[in-house]
């Protein structure tokens, strides 16, 4: 069984439609594939009403940011209940802060390259989240950079001029958020040390004390060496491990089934959530 356990759509920064996503998955040989949009479960609907015709199994989730020691992480919620007061307001109050950073980013581009806020609406289309990924993808439409990895290489890099941080929750909160919804969290990408600083290992202490499931071991953004820190931790603290693409579509160059979980996990995960698994 091929398990993909994340991916985005057009409703915060992917590329592809809900229903796309889920048909890309079919096409790429998977059996079952994770919709993880950036705080929002926008796309839910559209992507489980796909499920019949694709005859891939979908694993209803979202990638909740937060934040520790001041560096910004991120949280793949599984099978929550999506309207759990709580988390949804957490997830209201964070696209308010996404939107607002991304006006003040273009506010700054603006002052050195041709870009406006109107440029930045036109690529996100239907978005619920508008992110950095849309200001990028308005600077490739200008002309200012080649495509939307050279954009956050160049200009959206952490340490760059034009960078403005963003409101996310402490990450135990965020996690006992998504518990306190019936989801299972796991910790996306925490070695991909070339996007920025990562977390010191006592973190994931901080992190499973507040109910973290599993990190997301396996991924492109993952070093061999960070591979087997990671795994090391898991091993550690007993948490799930995971592999997964990542997948935005033409949006980045991560490809759907690149890196895939074990059945064993994902039955782990179902035996943990609130909401079911959408089979065909």
């Amino acid at each position: 069984m091929r398990i993909d356990l994340h991916a985005h759509s057009t409703a915060s920064d992917g590329t592809r439609t809900p229903a796309q996503v889920v048909a890309d998955a079919a096409a790429a040989g998977l059996d079952v594939v994770a919709l993880t949009d950036h705080d929002t479960t926008a796309g839910w609907a559209e992507a489980a009403a796909a499920v019949p015709a694709a005859g891939v199994a979908l694993v209803r989730g979202t990638e909740v940011s937060a934040r520790s020691r001041g560096i910004s992480i991120h949280l793949l919620s599984y099978l929550q209940d999506p309207s759990h007061p709580a988390l949804v307001a957490e997830l209201e109050r964070t696209r308010e802060a996404r939107l607002h950073r991304a006006e003040r980013i273009v506010e700054l581009l603006a002052r050195d390259h041709p870009i406006t806020w109107q440029d930045v609406l036109d690529q996100s289309a239907d978005a619920v989240v508008v992110g950095r990924p849309h200001v990028a993808d308005a600077l490739v439409a200008r002309g200012v950079v080649p495509d939307r990895d050279a954009a956050f290489v160049e200009l959206l890099r952490a340490d760059g001029p034009y960078h403005v941080p963003h409101y996310a929750p402490d990450a135990p909160d965020a996690v006992a958020a998504v518990r306190a919804a019936g989801g299972v969290p796991v910790f996306a990408h925490p070695g991909a040390d070339a996007r920025g600083r990562v977390v010191p290992d006592e973190v994931f202490d901080e992190l499973a004390e507040a109910g973290l499931a599993g990190i997301e071991v396996n991924h492109r953004d993952h070093s061999p060496a960070q591979r087997a820190r990671l795994g090391a931790i898991a091993d550690r603290l007993g948490l799930l491990v995971t592999g997964s693409s990542d997948y935005h579509g033409d949006g980045k160059q991560n490809r759907l089934g690149e890196n895939l979980t074990e059945p064993r996990v994902l039955a782990a995960i179902e035996e943990q959530g609130t909401s079911e698994v959408v089979r065909p």
